[in-house]
């Protein structure tokens, strides 16, 4: 990947905008970043916010330490004791921030597509406020999806024809829509496992579904997905979960482990249900990327992070 171009954006809210060369360009950034480059000079102080109103470790941390890393400022921001407590709506959250002083808010949201109101007001309204999207409702993932490229790219050199299997509970993953759609992008070849109650065949555009030991020794990638019971409220199968059925049919065992090729690799997004999703003693196992990707997310959500400074001008850069 030869590339110096760097990618600017007024917000980063999806990833199904972003061009092959702008997926480069942001993965080239992040290596550079991880392999000690120097970050931006900021002339002028950036100042950011961190609205997560829904649980994260991994998302919040990683984005905190990639802002202080950059040289910004951070705001500490509080949902459970913020005025959204009283009814105010996200927009007028982001008016306010806007008017103290915040020139970008990370954002996590249950709603999907919660950010339209704000990077798109409307004809009265004056919001000009950075959004950079950390995952919203069951909808997009773009820095979850970014350093998940970042690795298999770092593991592969490429994307052309890997064969990766997207497995478990897809229909509720943001992460598994941004993937599906960026790997194809990329040219590579998807596929999907998991219980078939939590597929829809709108996926067939992306991929294949097959039964999993169908695929276990045929793919590059096994990237799995943590089954979302939080978002199967009325869905009749979460009543009939059994964790270690799970785990016998859709999880990665040694058995499926030891089926891998031999230059293949595990991922997760996190947090994973261990023996469920992943055996206990494979999530460090070799093979397994989880932790790498905890790292790369760093460096991936830097180059995220830059891309809306630099398009907003911020910090004296352009």
């Amino acid at each position: 990947m030869k590339t110096t171009n760097l990618v600017t954006l007024s917000s980063f809210v999806s990833v199904e905008d972003l061009s092959v060369q702008e997926v480069e360009a942001l993965i080239a950034r992040a290596q550079y970043f991880k392999n000690g480059g120097a970050r931006p000079h900021l002339t002028e102080p950036v100042y950011v916010t961190n609205m997560f109103f829904e649980n994260s470790s991994r998302t919040h941390t990683s984005f905190e330490m990639a802002e202080r890393k950059l040289g910004l400022t951070v705001i500490p921001f509080d949902p459970s004791h913020s005025s959204t407590k009283k009814g105010e709506t996200l927009y007028d959250t982001s008016l306010v921030m806007q008017a103290v002083g915040i020139d970008l808010e990370v954002i996590r949201h249950p709603e999907n597509e919660y950010y339209e109101e704000l990077i798109h007001p409307k004809e009265n309204e004056h919001l000009n406020i950075g959004v950079i999207n950390a995952g919203d409702g069951s909808g997009q993932h773009p820095s979850q999806c970014l350093l998940d490229m970042m690795t298999i790219y770092e593991q592969f050199g490429h994307f052309k024809d890997l064969k990766i299997a997207i497995v478990g509970d897809i229909t509720n993953s943001r992460v598994a829509k941004s993937n599906m759609e960026l790997l194809n992008k990329l040219g590579a070849q998807v596929y999907f496992s998991g219980p078939s109650y939590w597929y829809d065949s709108k996926y067939d555009q992306y991929g294949q579904f097959k039964e999993l030991d169908e695929l276990v020794d045929q793919m590059d990638v096994m990237m799995f997905l943590r089954v979302q019971h939080e978002r199967h409220a009325g869905d009749p199968n979460e009543a009939q979960f059994d964790a270690k059925q799970y785990h016998e049919e859709f999880g990665i065992n040694q058995k499926r482990y030891d089926q891998m090729k031999d230059d293949a690799i595990i991922m997760h997004p996190g947090p994973i249900n261990r023996g469920v999703e992943l055996a206990s003693e494979l999530v460090e196992a070799p093979k397994c990327r989880f932790v790498r990707q905890m790292e790369n997310g760093v460096f991936m959500r830097m180059a995220m992070i830059e891309a809306v400074v630099r398009g907003r001008k911020l910090g004296g850069l352009s």
